[in-house]
């Protein structure tokens, strides 16, 4: 796999790997095929994480937690191979940017994104109205701007007018996107709707981060404004997300005696936050653990700038996130996400049958009450914590 061996072999140890010579690529090669006839290079390492996730990750007892960085949905990965995933099984929970949840909405509300080209006069398109991610190209008034037209009155309903996590929020907002999918007869498109559908939780991390949070901000400015803050009561609460995301973890390990697995696409705040679950139940809760027993990093950042993006998951192990007994459990391709996701998600449809699926959202208050149950048992600090609360 992708870490260092620090230890030595003797020759013929050296010299046991499959002989290359691969097969000849010919117009009935699968895409399962050519990736299983890659090598080496990055190359090599996409093929050592497709066969990962083909025989440990397809186990029923893995729980996959994947993660999603960089302006993937608007580039179409949502309905092309994000959903396609949560339908077989692969995901089980999702940490993504606020971004990529809030271009998501798009595709259920009908809104088109074009293709087009980077090589454009960047102010004559904002003198026309028209928004860029790259190559992909978008009208700021009936796109944008819709968007956000309809985000608000959302989230002006009754069901949102409480303080939650990302979690919930996405959930209440999927269940509106899939009524849209149905409406427009679109098919599945919206990575949210189809997380509704499967009872897959989806988290945020930083949730001002993004259009979604600057709406939530402006609706909260305009009920400060008109003397109706007690009216709208929508609050985001990242530390409900920070244990509801750790339960699922514990319960995983130490009540279903199962193992975890991330998929980790691109880098930032969603790689860290799914992988910080291990550092919450060991270094905050105090509760045993190990740490992630699968990792698969798909990411073109670099490791020697100290970012966590480029981190490699032997640099995990030392923070508790990878379990050092599994570390050669683990693949590292530097890798163009848009490349080599489709691949991911292609080879796993070939070669995987189906898994049941967990519907982990449904059960988020039995993972809490567990979560809390052992971290009373574990922490004992919790005796001294509570008498300092009582006196604030």
């Amino acid at each position: 796999m992708d870490h260092a061996m620090k230890h030595h072999h003797d020759k013929h140890s050296y010299l046991s790997g499959k002989r290359v010579l691969p097969k000849p690529i010919t117009k009935k090669s699968d895409v399962a095929g050519v990736i299983d006839n890659m090598d080496a290079y990055n190359g090599g390492r996409l093929r050592a994480a497709c066969q990962l996730l083909r025989d440990k990750y397809s186990e029923k007892d893995v729980t996959i937690g994947l993660s999603i960085a960089g302006a993937l949905t608007p580039a179409g990965l949502g309905p092309s191979t994000i959903i396609p995933l949560m339908n077989h099984g692969f995901v089980d929970w999702l940490v993504s940017t606020g971004a990529n949840m809030y271009h998501d909405m798009h595709f259920a509300l009908n809104m088109p994104l074009f293709r087009g080209s980077h090589e454009v006069d960047d102010v004559d398109l904002h003198e026309k109205g028209v928004t860029r991610i790259y190559d992909i190209l978008f009208d700021y008034q009936d796109v944008l701007m819709a968007t956000d037209r309809i985000l608000r009155k959302v989230m002006l309903q009754p069901e949102f007018q409480k303080e939650m996590g990302t979690r919930e929020y996405y959930h209440h907002l999927g269940k509106v996107l899939n009524e849209y999918e149905k409406k427009n007869k679109i098919g599945e498109v919206s990575v949210l709707a189809a997380a509704y559908r499967n009872g897959i939780p989806v988290f945020t991390s930083s949730p001002g981060d993004s259009t979604i949070g600057m709406n939530v901000a402006g609706l909260e400015l305009l009920a400060e404004s008109a003397g109706l803050k007690g009216q709208f009561k929508l609050k985001i609460n990242p530390s409900i997300d920070v244990n509801d995301s750790t339960a699922i973890i514990l319960n995983a390990k130490r009540y279903e005696k199962g193992k975890t697995g991330v998929l980790l696409i691109g880098g930032g705040s969603p790689k860290n936050f799914l992988l910080q679950t291990e550092p919450q139940i060991q270094e905050v809760l105090m509760i045993p653990e190990a740490g992630q027993d699968y990792d698969i990093n798909i990411t073109d950042a670099r490791p020697d700038t100290g970012g966590l993006s480029g981190a490699p998951p032997g640099e995990a192990v030392t923070w508790g996130k990878i379990d050092p007994t599994k570390l050669e459990q683990s693949v590292t391709a530097y890798v163009d996400v848009t490349v080599a996701f489709p691949l991911l998600t292609a080879y796993v449809l070939q070669t995987t049958k189906p898994k049941k699926l967990k519907r982990l959202y449904d059960r988020g208050d039995e993972l809490r009450k567990k979560l809390i149950e052992s971290y009373l048992e574990n922490n004992k600090e919790v005796e001294e914590l509570k008498s300092l609360m009582r006196k604030l």
